[in-house]
């Protein structure tokens, strides 16, 4: 992901999440930190054939542990498997940081994502009580141990 990127990922932003979609800086906050030798982020786009932005994700590290920060679909792309190319991009970053566990937190009515996340290996370990505001919704917090064993042999395209 990049700057010029913002627009077309608010939009999305503002569909896929209205009750608590990022702001603009936000945005610009993290990507500050995708950059260069002391970069601590991973922040990545997936463009249609016509250059639209139909998804997105973004991993934070620290140390020996990451966070993944956000990951978006389009609808229209919903089930597709765009959201494990871009959770398997993501966990070749954390094993680029070089860490060893890599958290999560999935709202506890996205039966989807939760999926998803379990087909990679990430297992449940509590919860935030009114994680998502305002609409007061909890997260499932989920933790993976040893993100490179997740996607051995998976291949991406593109």
């Amino acid at each position: 992901m990049r700057w010029w990127d913002i627009d077309q990922v608010l939009e999305l932003e503002k569909d896929l999440f209205p009750e608590d979609a990022w702001s603009r800086g936000m945005f610009w906050s993290e990507l500050a930190h995708s950059r260069g030798a002391a970069a601590t982020r991973r922040y990545v786009t997936a463009e249609d054939g016509t250059g639209r932005v139909v998804g997105y994700a973004g991993l934070a590290a620290s140390g020996d542990l990451a966070d993944v920060q956000t990951i978006a679909v389009a609808r229209d792309l919903q089930g597709s498997g765009l959201g494990g190319r871009l959770l398997t991009d993501l966990l070749r970053a954390a094993t680029a940081f070089e860490c060893h566990e890599v958290m999560l937190e999935v709202r506890v009515d996205n039966l989807r994502a939760q999926k998803l996340y379990e087909r990679f290996g990430f297992a449940p370990i509590g919860f935030r009580r009114g994680y998502y505001q305002p609409g007061n919704v909890d997260a499932l917090v989920m933790r993976l141990t040893d993100p490179s064993a997740s996607v051995q042999g998976t291949e991406i395209n593109g």
